[in-house]
């Protein structure tokens, strides 16, 4: 009798874990198995954006400082032809949480414009419209540690050029991914430039792909 009994509540037990463990190999969720994240790459919320047309490739490539007849603004650097689909932008160093933002998640962020001066001194002057994200805004989200004196900011190309942080964090600087409310021309910085009103062009970086704080 004992035995019997003990059969059947084994069997009932058992076939409770056997549902369960089904229902979660269906159904995925927090309580089959805890959720993991890679630091700087959780979701975040979505937001309403239209569709962007992604620049074409010139006819002709204007020699360095010459101007483009396309855009009227002059060539530096050496241009750089970026997938959107598998861009980021990386902002790392001595910050509290790393991250790794992709073009429409810069597109989320608020959006500021300038009519700034691009200017190369000896070179050329160029006046635009630039719009994007504050520089301040996004190193604010990743949490800039105590201590830090500059960015460094890197270009797809190899560039590189040292900004102070006070500079960066002035709230006049912005990071661009439009030009006359279009997205950058590839040979001006497509998907991404960093924009600095009152600062010399060389500290204009295009194609940016990472922002280090030191």
């Amino acid at each position: 009798m004992k035995n019997d009994l003990c059969r059947d509540l084994t069997c009932k037990l058992l076939s409770r874990l056997f549902i369960v463990t089904l229902v979660c190999m269906v159904v995925s969720t927090p309580v089959c198995a805890e959720e993991k994240t890679v630091p700087g790459t959780e979701s975040r919320e979505p937001c309403s954006l239209s569709p962007i047309s992604v620049p074409k490739f010139p006819d002709s490539i204007p020699g360095y400082t010459e101007l483009d007849p396309d855009t009227g603004l002059h060539v530096t650097g050496t241009y750089q032809v970026i997938d959107l689909e598998t861009y980021v932008l990386e902002i790392a160093g001595r910050v509290e949480q790393p991250r790794a933002l992709n073009y429409d998640e810069l597109r989320c962020l608020p959006r500021t414009e300038s009519r700034a001066p691009l200017i190369c001194p000896g070179f050329f002057e160029d006046i635009a419209t630039w719009s994007g994200v504050s520089l301040k805004h996004v190193l604010e989200q990743a949490g800039v540690r105590e201590g830090a004196t500059h960015i460094r900011m890197v270009s797809a190309d190899g560039y590189a050029a040292l900004v102070e942080i006070k500079e960066a964090l002035s709230g006049s600087s912005f990071l661009a991914y439009e030009w006359e409310d279009e997205p950058l021309p590839i040979l001006h910085g497509f998907p991404v430039r960093a924009v600095f009103p009152g600062l010399n062009g060389n500290k204009w970086v295009k194609w940016l792909v990472r922002i280090e704080v030191q």
